[in-house]
C-alpha cells in the first residue's frame, strides 16, 4: 500500500459523505420551514409541522433496517460495492423527492410517497458512514486511525454546509414561489450525487484488510450471525453512544424550526447562517480533535462532547429564546461546531476499533443506526415537549434542553464502558485478547 492510498480512501469518504449528506441535509431544512405547508394539513398548523418533523425521523427509523442489509453485504462482499450503492440510492431517492406533486394537487397520496422516498434516504445513509468509515480506517496508518476517519464526518459536515448554502436563497424568496417551486430546486440538484458518486468511488481499491480476507478464504458467510455471537455488547456500546447524535438533530432541525416559528420570530435566512457558520467551525474542529485522540486516546475525546454538549445546548436555545443575534452565533459555533465535534469528530474510530475486519462494517452500522434512530426521531418528541404549559412545568425549551441532556449521559456512559484503543495494531482490532488494552 502506497502513501497516496490512505489519502485517495480518506477523498473518496469526504466527497461521498458531503454528496450523501447534502441530500439527507436538504429534506431537514424542508421539514423545518416548508413541508408542513406544502404535503400536511396545514389547517392546524401546530399538528402539520409535528406531522413535517416527524417525516424527517422516519429516515432514521428505516436506517436500522438497511444496517442488517448493507451491513451484511459489505463485510460478506466487501466495502468499495456498499460506498457507490448508497450514493447512487441517496441521489435518485433525493431528485424524486424534488418532482413530487403536493397535497393540493393529489391529496393524501403525497406525504405516503414523501415519507416512502425518505425511507430509501434512510436505507442509503445506513450504509453510508459504515462503509466509507471502515475504508478509512483499514486503509490508514495505525498510529493516524483518527485522522484518516474523521474525514467522512467532515464530508458530512461540508454537505450541510452545501445545503444550508443552497437553501438560504430559496428561504429567501417570496411565500408564493418558495412554496410552489423553490423549494423543489435543492432536491434536483442532487442528480448530481448519482453521475459524481459514481466517478468519484467507482475506481477505489478494496482495503488490505478485508482484501487478505478474500486472500485466504476466511471472509464470513454470515456476519450477522458472526456479529451478534462474539461482538453483541460491542454492539449495544455504539447504540448508547450514538445517542450524541440527537445534538445534531435537535440544533440542525428543532432548534431551527423554534426560532423561526411565531412563538420566537427569527429571520429564517439569518438562523440558516447560524448553522453555515457552526458547520465551518465543525470543519477545522474534527481533524484538531481527531489528531488529539491519536494522540491521548479516543474515549477522553469523545467525553469532552458528551459531556460538554448538553450545557452548550442549554446556552444555545437561551440564546435564541433571548432573540440576540449575537449571542445565538456565538453559542450555536461554540456548541456545534466546537464542543460536539469532540465527539462526533472521533466516533469513526472509536466504533470501528471494537470490530473485528470481518464483522467491522455491519457492527458500526447497526450500532449507529439504531442509536441514530432515536436521535431522529428526538426531533419529534421535542417537538411534543413543546406545549403551552411547558414540561414538567419548565418553559417548554428548557424541558427540550433537559431530554437532550439525559440522551447524552447515556451515551457518556456507553464510552466509560469502552476499552481503549487507539493503540491496538489494526489486525488485532476487536480480539478478546485485546480488551484490557
Amino acid at each position: 500500500m502506497t502513501q497516496a492510498t490512505p489519502r485517495r480512501a480518506a477523498l473518496a469518504a469526504w466527497i461521498g459523505s458531503a454528496l450523501e449528506y447534502y441530500d439527507f441535509f436538504i429534506y431537514g431544512s424542508a421539514a423545518a420551514l416548508i413541508f408542513s405547508k406544502v404535503f400536511f394539513d396545514d389547517s392546524d398548523p401546530a399538528t402539520a409541522t409535528l406531522q413535517s418533523l416527524a417525516s424527517f425521523g422516519v429516515a432514521y427509523a428505516a436506517r436500522p433496517v438497511g444496517a442488517l442489509i448493507l451491513g451484511h453485504i459489505g463485510d460478506r462482499f466487501g466495502r468499495r460495492r456498499i460506498m457507490v450503492f448508497t450514493l447512487v440510492l441517496m441521489g435518485v431517492a433525493t431528485f424524486l423527492i424534488g418532482c413530487l406533486p403536493t397535497r393540493e394537487q393529489i391529496g393524501g397520496l403525497a406525504p405516503v410517497l414523501l415519507v416512502l422516498l425518505r425511507v430509501l434516504q434512510g436505507l442509503s445513509a445506513a450504509g453510508e458512514q459504515a462503509s466509507a468509515n471502515s475504508m478509512t480506517l483499514e486503509h490508514a496508518p495505525e498510529n493516524r486511525r483518527g485522522y484518516f476517519t474523521s474525514f467522512t464526518l467532515n464530508g458530512t459536515q461540508f454537505g450541510q454546509i452545501l445545503a444550508t448554502l443552497v437553501f438560504i436563497p430559496v428561504a429567501a424568496l417570496p411565500e408564493e414561489q418558495l412554496l410552489s417551486w423553490g423549494w423543489r430546486v435543492p432536491f434536483w440538484c442532487s442528480v448530481v450525487v448519482a453521475v459524481v458518486g459514481y466517478l468519484i468511488r467507482r475506481h477505489l481499491d478494496e482495503t488490505p484488510a478485508f482484501q487478505a480476507q478474500v486472500d485466504d478464504g476466511s471472509v464470513p458467510r454470515m456476519p450477522l450471525a458472526e456479529l451478534f455471537r462474539t461482538h453483541w455488547i460491542d454492539v449495544l456500546r455504539v447504540v448508547g453512544a450514538a445517542l450524541i447524535a440527537t445534538v445534531s438533530t435537535i440544533f440542525t432541525v428543532w432548534a431551527l424550526n423554534y426560532a423561526t416559528s411565531d412563538a420566537v420570530g427569527l429571520d429564517r435566512a439569518v438562523m440558516l447562517w447560524v448553522g453555515v457558520l457552526a458547520n465551518v467551525v465543525a470543519l477545522g474542529a474534527i481533524p484538531l480533535w481527531a489528531r488529539l485522540s491519536d494522540r491521548i486516546g479516543r474515549r477522553p475525546v469523545f467525553l469532552v462532547g458528551a459531556i460538554g454538549s448538553p450545557i452548550m445546548i442549554f446556552a444555545y436555545l437561551a440564546a435564541i429564546n433571548s432573540g440576540n443575534y449575537v449571542l445565538i452565533f456565538l453559542a450555536g459555533c461554540v456548541c456545534f461546531g466546537v464542543v460536539y465535534s469532540a465527539s462526533n469528530g472521533i466516533w469513526p474510530a472509536l466504533y470501528g476499533e471494537m470490530f473485528t475486519t470481518r464483522v467491522r462494517l455491519s457492527g458500526m452500522a447497526i450500532g449507529t443506526q439504531i442509536g441514530f434512530a432515536v436521535a431522529g426521531f428526538a426531533v419529534a418528541s421535542a417537538a411534543g415537549i413543546m406545549t403551552d404549559d411547558g414540561w414538567l412545568g419548565l418553559q417548554g425549551w428548557v424541558g427540550v434542553g433537559i431530554f437532550t441532556a439525559v440522551l447524552c449521559a447515556v451515551s457518556a456512559i456507553s464510552v466509560l464502558t469502552a476499552r481503549e484503543t487507539y493503540r491496538v495494531p489494526t489486525a488485532e482490532l476487536g480480539r478478546r485478547e485485546t480488551a484490557g488494552v
